[in-house]
């Protein structure tokens, strides 16, 4: 039986801070959400930033497609003459988009799964609707970001974050807003197998494998995050390159449309086949491994944390 406490809680209802059956109060599990996801931003940061250096070059400075393997060559390049500032490239966005990204998302995921009564574990139907709505919160951030390593072939460093804004102010900050369509494809996959997928998966496998083999929860999420992980990244590898596309060109220039887009990686398709399509396929799946498991790694740590203070205080009892 969980144990109600009322809280002054500002423009938020007192019930977001009422301690549930499930052991978690609804800002606990956000709470959780958010250090998860901060957790997994850092550590990651030097992978995210590789994949989208291979997807970026695609093409040469003439505008010409080449080949992933050149592709691969030159980011791995730039990494060489660069190991520190390009691992660390864009964690200053990604960072700061844990609060302007996540809070929307996950704050409209636990919402709608706390309406129905599911806690801190949602089902398919707010993992749809917190990937469409927060769509336009988390693009802007996501642009920046990806201008920000726009721009290493040629100089080396990455765009500084007031440029890329200011640039944006000029165009009635428009540009921001470049390949949204393609993140909300990329959202709702991101959501249905990683937040919702995974969680049930690791269940799954921690029941029909992990009390046989005592295997525990870090390597049962592993080994789910490593079953998912393929199936995502297929789904998301061509969503995530019309991204690239869209969000590398030059702000001050004509913007690139989700028919473009295709209409390029479909030429990238016709002269190098798949490989054209699924650059960095291979570096996606490891990204995704790991991603997936430290997020979910951090976010059951902080819950476990957060439900036995509610019962050390008696805010909840689990019998």
């Amino acid at each position: 039986m969980s144990v109600s406490t009322k809280r002054s809680s500002g423009f938020l209802n007192d019930e977001y801070f009422v301690v549930k059956k499930s052991g978690l109060s609804q800002f606990q599990a956000m709470a959780a959400y958010l250090g998860g996801s901060a957790f997994q931003t850092i550590m990651d940061n030097p992978i995210t930033a590789y994949r989208q250096l291979v997807q970026q070059y695609a093409k040469d400075l003439k505008g010409n497609a080449v080949d992933p393997k050149v592709a691969q060559q030159e980011a791995k390049a730039i990494f060489r003459a660069s190991p520190i500032q390009a691992s660390l490239s864009g964690v200053g966005p990604r960072i700061i988009g844990v609060g302007f990204k996540r809070i929307p998302k996950f704050g409209i995921l636990l919402g709608i799964s706390f309406c129905l009564d599911e806690g801190e574990s949602p089902g398919m139907v707010a993992a749809m609707g917190a990937s469409i709505l927060s769509a336009p919160f988390i693009n802007p951030i996501r642009m920046i970001e990806k201008q920000q390593r726009a721009y290493f072939k040629q100089t080396g460093a990455t765009k500084p974050i007031l440029d890329i804004i200011k640039e944006s102010a000029a165009e009635r900050f428009k540009p921001l807003f470049r390949g949204t369509i393609p993140l909300m494809g990329h959202s709702i996959a991101s959501a249905t197998l990683g937040l919702v997928g995974q969680p049930r998966l690791q269940k799954y496998i921690q029941k029909e494998v992990g009390d046989r083999t005592n295997l525990g929860r870090t390597m049962t999420g592993f080994i789910a995050s490593a079953v998912v992980s393929p199936i995502y990244v297929v789904i998301t590898n061509p969503l995530s390159r019309l991204e690239v596309i869209m969000q590398t060109s030059s702000i001050q220039g004509k913007s690139i449309s989700v028919v473009d887009a295709v209409r390029e990686m479909m030429a990238d398709s016709a002269k190098f086949g798949l490989r054209g399509i699924f650059r960095g396929q291979g570096i996606g799946i490891a990204k995704a491994v790991v991603s997936l498991t430290l997020f979910h790694e951090g976010r059951m740590y902080l819950q476990d944390e957060f439900k036995n203070y509610n019962i050390r205080n008696g805010y909840h009892n689990p019998e």
